[in-house]
């Protein structure tokens, strides 16, 4: 009985390995899909020629020992000729597999976008700019990619310190971002949800907290979020909220900070115009929720060693007003 719960267990694992929010088995756009298509192909040919090379192997003792004590010699032309075919077989197999793989890279650099993105990555956050041919149109946010379904972006990939690696399981390959250059992915989704993205090269101590959070919605909810990141920042809805934005701008957070429609427009860290609307805090380390806010303005370094974002000395009342601001910016 136990060892049946034991395999079920296991089982239920692989399962959940092979889905789930980063998981490049459950591929949700073309990209994704290219690569699987390459990954499958590979397994299943690579796992049908293991089995053959076994039975091969097992027939080729088999043979030689039969053959040898019969004729006594040591030289069979039947397993020469299987020998030669096996490598003519190999050689061709990998031919393809290049082809394949080609073709597939082909996928994840072309197309005609429909979406123009740049990205930036800095330790440790994602700077997510979409631009447009009207200045007005274009807006920043930080550690969150939206993405219309069906449709073609082309994400600009550019590093601001290190070399970092930008890579959505669900919905691409891996692409590294280097100081100096500038590369491009083009990410088609065809699945509405949520997924994960991640940097996928060490670039310092936060290294495993730089997450980006990468929601695909249909076009209509596409461009009604889109419509809200260009408007500026909400007014202040109460008199701590007011109270809470005179703090922010008269200490260092508007000297680090962007929010659009105030004096504030420091681009040292996120805009956070619109901080309120995402659903985590500092690329993924922490919830979007009051306590966690509070948390992280009380001390950045705790969640996030080494981040780059001071400690603000705030008295209780200022940092609670502080907090009333920000999580006001919807």
């Amino acid at each position: 009985m136990r060892t049946v719960r034991a395999l079920a267990m296991v089982v239920a694992l692989l399962l959940a390995g092979c889905n789930g929010v980063q998981s490049t088995l459950a591929p949700a756009g073309d990209q994704s899909a290219a690569i699987d298509h390459v990954w499958q192909i590979m397994v299943w040919t690579c796992s049908t020629i293991y089995l053959f090379t076994l039975g091969a192997l097992a027939w080729a003792i088999w043979r030689r020992r039969t053959v040898a004590v019969r004729e006594g010699v040591s030289r069979d032309p039947l397993l020469s000729r299987a020998l030669f075919a096996w490598v003519v077989l190999v050689v061709g197999l990998l031919t393809w597999f290049v082809a394949v793989s080609f073709l597939a890279d082909r996928r994840l650099h072309g197309g005609t976008p429909d979406l123009e993105i740049r990205i930036t990555a800095k330790q440790w956050w994602w700077q997510v700019e979409y631009l447009s041919p009207e200045p007005s149109q274009q807006f920043t946010t930080a550690n969150e990619l939206r993405l219309p379904r069906d449709r073609t972006a082309r994400i600009e990939l550019k590093s601001g310190d290190v070399i970092h690696s930008f890579w959505v399981p669900a919905l691409s390959g891996k692409e590294d971002l280097i100081p100096g250059y500038t590369n491009a992915v083009f990410l088609t989704p065809r699945r509405d949800g949520t997924f994960r993205g991640q940097c996928a090269e060490f670039c310092g101590l936060q290294h495993a907290h730089m997450a980006l959070d990468v929601q695909v919605t249909d076009e209509a909810t596409f461009r009604a979020w889109t419509a809200k990141q260009l408007a500026p920042a909400p007014s202040p809805s109460s008199t701590t909220a007011l109270r809470g934005a005179e703090v922010f701008n008269r200490t260092a957070c508007a000297t680090c900070h962007t929010v659009r429609g105030t004096r504030a427009g420091g681009r040292v860290g996120p805009d956070l115009t619109h901080l309120a609307s995402r659903r985590t805090l500092a690329a993924g380390a922490l919830p979007m929720e009051r306590d966690a806010m509070a948390k992280w303005l009380d001390d950045p370094q705790h969640p996030k060693p080494g981040n780059l974002m001071p400690a603000v000395p705030l008295s209780k009342d200022d940092s609670s007003a502080l907090v009333d601001y920000l999580m006001g910016l919807k």
